[in-house]
């Protein structure tokens, strides 16, 4: 069931000098959605945030809240709060007072301050920390203060923009999960940017792929994994095999996909293969990784096209410079544009 939509961009343009930083995006984002902007640096996602948020104009488009038109409304009246990766929590004052700030700018009452920044506690799990200062806390809890801060508001969409990348590997797949909890738990609708694919894929309703300024794909996670529908989508989010069927047909397969056999007779019936060369294997994160090369040049006349597959365990009975075949079930291609060249 699609969720009622809260926030829409129609035909965002915006460019920095002679450098077009985003070409004509549009984007719908539902009440209470987690949606992720995936793509590497440069490609535009922190200045979607920041037009979003109201810190940047667009040089065309609109940004609709509500179905209200809030492309030239200030900041602090959209019902938008921002996340940043270095949290900028302001280092002389307590957790209490650094997530009550805002309150008390708007002369709050001190008894329903209190009530509120207890609640934006008990919500982060740091009930008890409030009379701590920032440097007395772990990167994760500064990261937990830091949206506290931002929830206490109640806004309509909150836009985080990297806010695990300044956190270790263990504690950022640990934040993963408590953001998603938290994000559920509030109902507001998440917009959360990285270039991590793996955090993309595990924390998302829905993953928008960015590159040069465009989406390339949108939609859950499993679509965007499973059926990517360029190349550039098939390679950048997870890691998946291109290979050139003709002039015009390009095809990806994951690499937990590929099958590699003595023979063809040794794959499963009904496979495609491909005669290739091993020329090595490594380990991590549990999985063999055996690369391969094409012995015969692919539809594009490219010779030497690199075939990976990923296999559980570490070991296998094939060695560098044996002659394989490398398949694939249909069922496991999908059709994408772009070309292997992407």
């Amino acid at each position: 069931m699609e969720k009622q939509e809260l926030l829409r961009l129609d035909g965002i343009k915006k460019q920095f000098g002679t450098v077009e930083v985003l070409r004509g995006l549009d984007l719908s984002v539902g009440r209470g959605e987690f949606i992720t902007l995936l793509g590497s640096s440069g490609c535009g996602k922190t200045t979607i945030l920041r037009i979003i948020a109201g810190l940047e104009t667009p040089d065309a488009g609109t940004v609709f809240m509500d179905g209200v038109d809030i492309t030239a409304l200030e900041p602090d009246k959209r019902g938008v709060n921002m996340v940043f990766q270095n949290y900028a929590l302001f280092p002389h004052m307590t957790v209490e007072q650094n997530i009550s700030y805002s309150l008390k700018l708007k002369r709050t009452p001190k008894a329903e301050m209190q009530r509120a920044t207890a609640e934006a506690l008990d919500v982060v799990q740091l009930s008890g920390f409030g009379k701590r200062r920032p440097h007395q806390l772990s990167g994760g809890q500064r990261q937990r203060v830091a949206v506290a801060r931002a929830l206490i508001n109640r806004p309509k969409v909150l836009l985080l923009d990297e806010p695990l990348g300044a956190l270790d590997l263990q504690l950022r797949r640990q934040m993963q999960g408590e953001l998603k909890r938290l994000q559920k738990q509030v109902g507001i609708s998440f917009i959360y940017i990285t270039h991590d694919q793996e955090e993309a894929l595990a924390m998302s309703d829905r993953v928008a792929v960015m590159r040069n300024g465009s989406f390339e794909q949108i939609g859950t996670a499993a679509e965007v994994y499973q059926h990517p529908k360029t190349a550039f989508v098939a390679k950048f989010v997870g890691s998946a095999n291109l290979i050139q069927k003709s002039a015009s047909a390009c095809i990806a397969v994951r690499e937990e996909h590929i099958i590699i056999a003595k023979t063809a007779h040794d794959l499963p019936d009904g496979s495609q293969s491909l005669a290739a060369v091993v020329t090595g294997k490594s380990f991590a994160g549990g999985l063999l990784r055996i690369t391969c090369r094409l012995k015969e040049p692919d539809a594009s006349g490219k010779g030497g096209t690199e075939i990976c597959a990923s296999i559980q365990g570490i070991e296998s009975p094939f060695m560098e410079g044996d002659e394989v075949q490398v398949g694939w079930l249909p069922v496991h291609e999908a059709a994408v544009s772009g070309g292997a060249e992407t």
